[in-house]
């Protein structure tokens, strides 16, 4: 019975047992559908509108490579133990009072993420049925869909991949070479933007920033990964799809339509088609935030209370106020939620890998509790990591001040500098007293 209860909501609290883990293709399908949307188009469009195209291409080789060292750091932990990344972090430097911020936080930052991307379906569908619902209306419909299906836990983001990845390829392969016909590619690869110039840094930070949540919740998908190899592959074959590939493509687009708007040009030009990349995109992408957050503030829960609660209870909450959010317009604040996102969540990533892997602060615990799957007994577990909570608020600020290189891997590498440096002193200042 305990078993069947835990499965019901979707090990959110617990570890994900060794039978349950799924298939390469399908947890693979999923990270990709995480890192292939409508949002990432937003990205490149509005990198190829303030840069060359090679410009813009390295940006995002380098924002992609946060990108993949905080995600296999944080996958390869995951699938090893087996638990989201709100629950890892408790045994990872930040003790059960700070995982519960960290619960929170994601499920924060992820609601923001699920009220973008509504709000570019809402749009989609208000555009296509000529206004007659309105975009409030539409945005709610739209909302309140999704989150019906993302009630269904882990296995519901596996069937929806499943359909939704190869759909979206299709369509917006079709809408690509539509949109591009007729144009000379190698000289919309050579040609100047017209926007506003972006620095290299602050392009880079907005790379890392835009799947930055995502590579921090790599664990949360990452958990029902049978091996590390399985990890890596998911994680390097998703960015290499989702941000080289996806991002050269918006940028060749923005340049030939001398936009940073091309989702609205796509859906006005594609007709039904460039709506189906919309829904599609939607779908896919929204249901891991919602879930991500759902897991986040589940785990945030049972560590106030010691009570667990219904995952598919919390999913509809919030997804409301996930709603709600697109009705108060976040997406017009979207670059700015991204350079935000890009310093507030490197740190979180790197405080936890430094601790997992160089300090292995608690690496006992999880060992000996991994063998009977079960969780470490709550009376060894750290009550609260204030430092990891005060290098992740150094990385943060190192992140938002310094002006030099690129503002998300200065925040990565505060915290973990100033994290190791702190538990080195404490360490030695502890030894001497023996």
């Amino acid at each position: 019975m305990e078993n069947s209860n835990r499965a019901a909501d979707d090990y959110a609290c617990s570890r994900v047992p060794r039978a349950q883990r799924s298939g390469f293709i399908t947890v693979a399908l999923i990270r990709i559908g995480i890192t292939t949307t409508l949002g990432q188009f937003l990205l490149g469009a509005m990198l190829g509108h303030a840069m060359t195209f090679y410009q813009a291409l390295f940006a995002t080789f380098l924002g992609s490579l946060i990108l993949e060292f905080v995600s296999l750091g944080m996958g390869m932990a995951a699938a090893r133990e087996g638990l989201s990344t709100s629950l890892l972090a408790r045994w990872c430097g930040f003790g059960k009072a700070g995982s519960v911020l960290i619960g929170v936080i994601i499920a924060i930052s992820l609601l923001g993420w699920f009220g973008v991307q509504n709000a570019i379906f809402a749009h989609g569908v208000d555009y296509m049925l000529a206004g007659r619902l309105g975009f409030g209306w539409s945005a709610v419909i739209t909302g309140m869909t999704l989150t019906a299906l993302v009630a269904f836990g882990f296995r519901a983001l596996g069937w929806t991949a499943m359909i939704s990845v190869p759909l979206f390829f299709l369509v917006i392969g079709w809408i690509a070479l539509e949109l591009l016909s007729g144009h000379d590619l190698v000289a919309l690869a050579a040609a100047a933007p017209v926007g506003e110039p972006m620095a290299l840094g602050l392009a880079a930070t907005s790379v890392a920033g835009g799947c930055i949540v995502g590579a921090v919740t790599t664990a949360d998908i990452s958990r029902y990964c049978k091996n590390g190899r399985h990890v890596f592959w998911m994680i390097t074959v998703s960015i290499l799809v989702g941000e080289l590939v996806v991002n050269g493509i918006a940028i060749l687009i923005a340049h030939a339509l001398h936009t940073s708007d091309v989702v609205a040009v796509m859906t006005r030009t594609a007709g039904w088609v460039g709506l189906s990349a919309v829904i599609l995109s939607a779908v896919k992408i929204n249901d891991a935030n919602l879930y991500s957050s759902s897991l986040g503030l589940a785990t945030a829960f049972e560590g106030i209370t010691g009570r667990k609660c219904s995952f598919r209870w919390l999913t509809v909450i919030l997804g409301a106020c996930g709603t709600l959010l697109t009705l108060f317009g976040i997406l017009e604040r979207y670059q700015h939620f991204l350079i935000l996102m890009g310093v507030v969540f490197p740190p979180v990533a790197g405080v936890m890998v430094c601790d997992y892997y160089l300090l292995r602060t608690s690496r006992r615990l999880l060992d000996r509790s991994r063998d009977r799957q079960t969780l470490p007994d709550p009376a060894l577990t750290p009550a609260i990591g204030w430092y990891a909570i005060m290098a992740c608020v150094v990385g943060s600020v190192t992140g938002l001040l310094l002006d030099a290189g690129i503002a998300a891997l200065n925040s990565l590498m505060a915290s973990i500098i100033v994290y190791w440096i702190m538990c080195s002193i404490k360490s030695r200042c502890f030894a001497n007293k023996q």
